[in-house]
């Protein structure tokens, strides 16, 4: 590792790399931080109020218009690792501010898109600029932050997630009130502009790997990843020939892939990372917990309308309550993150989730929203208890060095566990007659199961010091 500028501008790290930064430099660098992370998770977010406007104007079927959301998603999640292998060796300021770049170049193409092609491959490229910003964001943390206040940064880092994810669904109905569809892309310049300011003149110069950039790996590791999720979603809906072979295929790319990466230093895919006990098992906790979460979202708008017969406009609100309880506890749990281990808060956090989900299968189809409100919020507060002890955990597990591929696993854990928890979703839909009530139980179960694998950790470093 080499200690080379990232980039003119950027805030320069004092003494030892782990040390972070210190006063206006650090406010001013996790502002930069916090307004990438905004740019691309608020996006995602306002994208699915849209979809209806966005099928109408385009002369797409609702099924169809669903590949806005799944160009982004599946273009996110491919290339994620690969963008933190890049980011480890350009530097993780230049990743983050390429991100943001390609992010208002790909929000323009959004916006001026006249058919479904054009807007998903739009959103495709969208997508890539989000994963250049999600792939370093945590890394970014990691060096702004010292290592006894990391909880702190990464609490914030998810307080911002959250808040995007809350305000999304209001931001796009108040856009979708005065102006068309296209805006919602619009309105990206003015907070990208600002984001990309800031990560220019604030964010710190962090070590470079000095390896070449792996490119047969990245081309592996994207086909992996999307023929992966491409032929699963298809066997879930039904299932074709078509689906079985793609499926196929990805499991050639994921063995090709992990062969040709054996023995270089530096895997895109890290698997020396998740051979590591502390570090695997918060990565499967993370993917568990963010499974739960998508039974909960996808399925409670079905709940709402077809159990407790509420109206569309009222769904949004009933919902709201889970991404304000995350974003809040999200922010409240920082301090004891850096105090009380994961194996402690993350699994008390799942079993509340867990709960939460319960008491809201559980309720009667007389319940008053009040009686929804109030679960829904409890379970997310619980939710936003987990995750930054865990995020935590992950980056605190690997080494000095590996920072580009920690922080690329926990996005990983995120949007894989979401994009998972979104096919185990679909797949209920289609075998069950009462979808909707059964994936609020399912989500208790995962949450549940979550939980027990967190706090397994414990017996972990019992046996860990033992030895």
């Amino acid at each position: 590792m080499s200690a080379v500028a990232s980039g003119g501008g950027s805030a320069t790290l004092s003494g030892h790399d782990l040390q972070g930064l210190h006063g206006t430099a650090r406010t001013r660098a996790m502002l930069a931080v916090a307004l990438s992370v905004l740019l691309s998770v608020l996006d995602y977010a306002v994208a699915n109020v849209a979809l209806p406007s966005i099928a109408h104007d385009i002369h797409a079927s609702s099924s169809q218009s669903i590949w806005v959301i799944n160009a982004y998603q599946l273009a996110s999640l491919s290339m994620l690792l690969p963008l933190a292998s890049i980011g480890a060796r350009i530097g993780f300021a230049r990743m983050c501010r390429l991100g943001i770049a390609l992010f208002l170049v790909a929000s323009v193409c959004c916006a001026v898109s006249h058919s479904l092609l054009e807007l998903a491959l739009a959103r495709a490229l969208q997508g890539a600029g989000g994963a250049c910003i999600m792939s370093v964001n945590i890394a970014l943390v990691r060096f702004i932050y010292p290592h006894a206040e990391l909880g702190r940064g990464i609490a914030l880092n998810g307080l911002v997630i959250g808040t995007g994810v809350a305000l999304g669904p209001t931001v796009g109905s108040i856009v979708l009130s005065f102006a068309d569809w296209p805006w919602i892309f619009w309105i990206n310049l003015p907070l990208g502009l600002a984001a990309l300011l800031l990560a220019s003149l604030a964010l710190p110069v962090t070590p470079r790997s000095e390896g070449s950039i792996d490119r047969v790996g990245i081309v592996l590791t994207v086909l992996a990843f999307s023929t992966t999720v491409v032929g699963v979603d298809d066997l879930v809906h039904g299932g074709s020939t078509l689906g079985v072979a793609v499926v196929l295929i990805g499991i050639v790319c994921w063995g090709a892939l992990l062969r040709w990466q054996h023995r270089r230093p530096d895997p895109i895919v890290p698997m020396d990372l998740l051979r590591t006990g502390s570090f695997a098992i918060a990565f499967l906790v993370g993917t568990t917990g963010f499974i739960a979460s998508n039974f909960f979202i996808i399925a409670m708008p079905f709940t709402l309308e077809t159990i407790f017969h509420r109206p569309p406009t009222v769904t949004g609100f009933l919902i709201t309550p889970w991404a304000v309880g995350v974003a809040v506890m999200s922010y409240l749990i920082g301090k004891a993150a850096d105090r009380f281990p994961a194996a402690v808060l993350s699994s008390i956090g799942l079993a509340i989730t867990s709960s939460g989900f319960l008491m809201l299968w559980l309720l009667p189809e007389t319940a008053t929203n009040f009686d929804i409100i109030w679960r829904t919020g409890w379970a997310g507060a619980g939710f936003g208890m987990f995750q930054p002890p865990n995020n935590r955990a992950m980056m605190i597990a690997a080494p000095r060095g590996r920072e580009g591929g920690a922080s690329g696993l926990v996005s990983v854990a995120r949007l894989g566990g979401q994009t998972m928890g979104a096919l185990l979703v679909a797949a209920v839909f289609v075998f069950s007659r009462h979808a909707s009530s059964l994936c609020l139980l399912c989500a208790a179960c995962t949450a549940a199961g979550g939980a027990t694998l967190s706090v397994s950790r414990r017996f972990l470093m019992s046996s860990t010091k033992k030895t």
